[in-house]
Parts: structure tokens; C-alpha cells; sequence
């Protein structure tokens, strides 16, 4: 991707991530950069290429995200031998850098706020925002869970990812972001620990 084009992207979330995708125009984004809408146009086709572009790549970073940690990058029906093979200790371990990743990663982070967003705004976004924030992470979850024997395989996928979804709103508006992944993490080991009994 030429640098003009990967800029294009990345100020395009942002402005999303700030006001909402439906509240920004071309031409908003291309004053951004300074530059004209025909310029940007021989980028990206439309504002609604640009929005296409930024989920492929985002489908595309969660894949290698999973990929970097050995932990399956799909559903269970398309990949059931890659969930048999995943410990709690390295979900944790994953876990964690998942909260990182939704957190800190710059592009991460602005998507999750940009769903956050216009979820309410059109039934397209929602399913977004459920695939990737609420109920797909959680079915990711119970699935493992399943396969690790773990008791109520569905009450605590609810559970271990209803944490990480709270302290992602919590590390959004603390002062001491540091201290807000802490209590995430300690919170995470102590419902992995009565997880274990």
C-alpha cells in the first residue's frame, strides 16, 4: 500500500473514530491531508471504500494476531483441531495481549471506538461491533472453553470476556492507563484461578 493511500486509511479512522463514520465526508477526510477529493479519489474509490479497506485490514490484524499466539484465527467449524489444541495458560497469556492490542494498538483502538460509535446508527455496524467486540469474542471464548473441559464453558466465557470488555471502558477514560491494564490483568488471573477450582 503506497504511503498517500495507507495515510488516506488512517485518517480516515480517525476522523471515524472521533465523530462517527456517517458524520464525515470525503471532503473532511481529504482536508485533513491537504489535498483534493480527486486526489483522494484516485486512492480510494469512495468513503465507503475507505470504511471496506479499514475492516479487511482489521480482519487482517486479528488474523495475525491469533496466528502470533498459536490460538485459532476462525470459528471452530472451519478449524475444530487448532481449538483442541489451546491451553487456559496461553489463552490468558493471549488474553492479555489481546487487551493490549484493543487498547493501545492505534488502529485497533480507533476501530473499536468507531464501532462503538455507529453501532447504534445502522444495523451493518452493529453486526460489526457484535462480530468484533461482544458477541463473537464471546463465542470465541465458550468455544475454547468447551474444549478445555471447562464447567459452564458458556457462563464463564461470559464472564472472563465480560472483564475484558468493562476494562476496555475503564483504560478509555483513566488517567493512569497503566494502573487501569493492571487491575485488568489481576482480574483476569483471579477469574482464571476460581475458573481452575
Amino acid at each position: 500500500m503506497s504511503n498517500r493511500k495507507e495515510e488516506i486509511l488512517i485518517v480516515a479512522l480517525h476522523l471515524f473514530a472521533r465523530d462517527g463514520y456517517e458524520a464525515v465526508s470525503v471532503s473532511q477526510i481529504a482536508g485533513e491531508l491537504d489535498m483534493t477529493k480527486g486526489a483522494l479519489y484516485r486512492h480510494y474509490k469512495s468513503k465507503r471504500d475507505i470504511f471496506d479497506c479499514i475492516v479487511q485490514r482489521m480482519e487482517q490484524q486479528d488474523g495475525e494476531q491469533a496466528a502470533e499466539y498459536d490460538m485459532p484465527e476462525d470459528e471452530k467449524e472451519s478449524m475444530p483441531e487448532k481449538y483442541e489444541t489451546v491451553s487456559l495458560d496461553d489463552f490468558v497469556e493471549y488474553s492479555k495481549s489481546m487487551f493490549e492490542y484493543w487498547t493501545e494498538d492505534d488502529f485497533a483502538s480507533s476501530f473499536r471506538k468507531m464501532l462503538t460509535i455507529e453501532q447504534f446508527r445502522s444495523e451493518e455496524m452493529q453486526n460489526l461491533y457484535q462480530q468484533y467486540l461482544v458477541s463473537g469474542p464471546t463465542e470465541y471464548v465458550k468455544d475454547l472453553f468447551e474444549n478445555m473441559k471447562i464447567n459452564n464453558p458458556e457462563e464463564n466465557a461470559v464472564k472472563f470476556y465480560a472483564n475484558m470488555f468493562f476494562f476496555y471502558s475503564m483504560y478509555d477514560g483513566a488517567a493512569d492507563k497503566a494502573k487501569a491494564k493492571s487491575q485488568f490483568e489481576s482480574m483476569l488471573d483471579k477469574i482464571v484461578e476460581e475458573m481452575k477450582q
